[in-house]
């Protein structure tokens, strides 16, 4: 008998997060898109370190090691733009809470 490539294992186990991450964002209501932003912000920086040591542990001689780290580069400006963007969204979300300061000519009105 046999064995099965262990890369065929992660090929496959990568291919169904893929299919579970979108059906659990799309089908995720308005109201709890804020803590989802806040737990997407949490796995983007485990993949950033994950993609940091893609980078530098990797053997760039071999043609795996190149692969390894042009994924490992990629993976870290994917996360950095999810992570920036989350922090923008968040932002902006808090900024119309914000109570607006008073102007001379409503504080005359009043």
């Amino acid at each position: 008998m046999e064995a099965i490539d262990p890369n065929i294992y992660r090929l496959t186990i990568f291919v169904l997060s893929i299919f579970v991450g979108y059906y659990v964002v799309w089908s995720v209501t308005p109201a709890l898109h804020t803590p989802l932003m806040a737990v997407t912000n949490a796995i983007s920086s485990v993949i950033i370190v994950g993609g940091l040591f893609a980078l530098v542990v990797s053997d760039s001689s071999t043609t795996l090691g190149l692969i390894s780290k042009i994924f490992g580069f990629v993976a870290v400006t994917l996360a950095a733009v999810n992570i920036f963007g989350g922090f923008l969204v968040t932002q902006r979300m808090l900024a119309m809470y914000k109570k607006k300061p008073k102007t001379d000519k409503e504080d005359k009105n009043a």
